[in-house]
């Protein structure tokens, strides 16, 4: 058996070399870090599109006009009308770079922007990331960075997602924008995704916002359509499930739209919800669309000093406690279940964000003696998953059946308020031989993908 120490990372895979009792399961890993992901999550396309960025006046250098390296995911690319889709943008390589001479912190750098969706229903979605950053030289390269949102299906077939304007808020000595717009829009479709209709009632309503962020105390517009034609529309602000202090009314027009104003002064949200009645119910509300609030602290009375310390977040990585799993021999002539359990799978979330994690796996057909194969579809797991104690957020396991071609859910927590933790994953397998199969040595590859 050998041991390995690496964790996932970004982009990062794994092969892993197994042995069955009848035969070899060779096992590949792998980790990206990124938003909120509960479902199979496909592989999205990174796009490159002409990108016109305005840099802060402060700067004193002229617009930028570069190429912005993007790539949007999904926590469910085969979502049924009505679902809510989880969206994550992922900015790879800015357009921009640190307009000033001045070197910025870890920490200081709140991205907001927008996803075009097309195909089979069109409209907008505000995505919004944490303050989270790695420190950036004067004049160097912003960093890699991902902003998430939601938007609800509203119609069946092929919906495509394309990385739209964006834009980089820096929050130190000074409050600095650097919008960048899609010089020639729409941007190149990053991901496509399949929606079916499963007949049910369509809640159709939405609601876009007038801006991503804003200080504490500042206005947002939010536009709504298809709500209850002259229905009171409660405009709310959200921290995860949570409603936060900001609240605002609006009626509906004649024809179900709307457009208010809602003050966010509570440093808490970080969505923006509205609903028609007297308490939040997703059959009769849109959103939250993604608002983060920058900036704030007030002043520093006289004779006090304001004491600032942080703490700073890591990343979204597994270990592995083997990479060869041995399962038991199958006879000749009677079949049955190989047996065997998945080497133990620790996860460790220590981003500090409102993101859960999904760790997915799929196995190809096990390929044997002369062109010999058991399908894919044979190997079926009972998921297993413990949550270390004072974690915020708590371990679900995935069902228990076949793992697949098509892959399945090993286990995931959810996206919340505050999320984070460590969490030791395992799984009974079984691997299902027919009677008569070949005798032999057969070999199959699982991979797991944590996101």
């Amino acid at each position: 058996m050998r041991r390995s120490g690496a964790r996932g990372r970004p982009g990062h895979r794994r092969r892993w070399a197994a042995a069955l009792g009848v035969g070899a399961l060779v096992v590949a890993g792998g980790g990206v870090l990124a938003g909120p992901a509960q479902a199979t999550v496909t592989a999205s396309v990174p796009v490159d599109f002409p990108t016109h960025c305005i840099p802060p006046a402060i700067a004193g250098i002229p617009p930028i006009d570069g190429t912005t390296k993007a790539s949007i995911t999904v926590d469910n690319a085969a979502p049924k009308v009505g679902d809510t889709v989880t969206v994550t943008y992922t900015v790879v390589e800015a357009a921009a770079s640190n307009p000033v001479d001045l070197a910025l912190p870890a920490d200081i750098m709140t991205p907001t922007g927008k996803v075009t969706v097309g195909g089979a229903q069109s409209t907008s979605v505000t995505v919004a990331g944490p303050k989270k950053n790695d420190p950036v030289p004067g004049k160097g390269t912003f960093p890699s960075f991902s902003m998430t949102g939601t938007f609800t299906v509203t119609a069946p077939g092929s919906i495509t997602l394309s990385p739209g304007d964006y834009n980089i808020h820096t929050s130190y000595i000074m409050e600095l924008d650097t919008p960048c717009t899609v010089t020639d829009p729409p941007a190149p479709v990053s991901e496509t995704i399949i929606a079916t209709d499963d007949g049910g009632q369509v809640n159709e309503r939405a609601i876009q916002l007038g801006a991503a962020s804003g200080k504490a105390g500042d206005e947002v517009t939010v536009t709504g359509s298809k709500f209850t034609p002259g229905a009171d529309v409660t405009l709310a602000g959200r921290a995860g499930d949570t409603r936060t202090a900001d609240t605002a009314t609006v009626k509906a027009d004649g024809s179900g739209g709307f457009s208010g104003r809602l003050t966010v002064s509570d440093p808490a949200t970080t969505g923006i919800v509205a609903y028609e009645g007297g308490a939040w119910d997703p059959a009769k509300g849109a959103g939250p669309q993604a608002y983060t609030v920058t900036g704030g602290g007030g002043e520093i009375p006289d004779g006090s000093q304001r004491l600032n310390t942080s703490i700073e977040a890591g990343t979204l990585s597994m270990l592995q406690a083997g990479d060869t799993v041995e399962m038991s021999a199958v006879d000749f002539g009677r079949g049955g279940a190989s047996r065997g359990s998945l080497q133990t799978v620790t996860v460790e979330d220590f981003r500090g964000g409102p993101a859960g994690w999904s760790l997915t796996g799929k196995v190809t057909d096990f390929q044997g003696p002369g062109g010999a194969t058991i399908g894919a579809s044979a190997l079926g797991w009972t998921p297993v998953c413990a949550t270390k104690p004072g974690s915020p957020s708590t371990c679900a396991a995935g069902s228990a059946g076949p793992v697949g071609s098509a892959g399945a859910t090993l286990a995931s927590t959810p996206n919340g308020t505050f999320t984070g933790g460590e969490f030791t994953v395992d799984a009974r397998l079984a691997l299902n031989v027919p009677a008569y199969t070949a005798p032999g040595a057969y070999s199959g590859v699982l991979t797991l993908t944590l996101t």
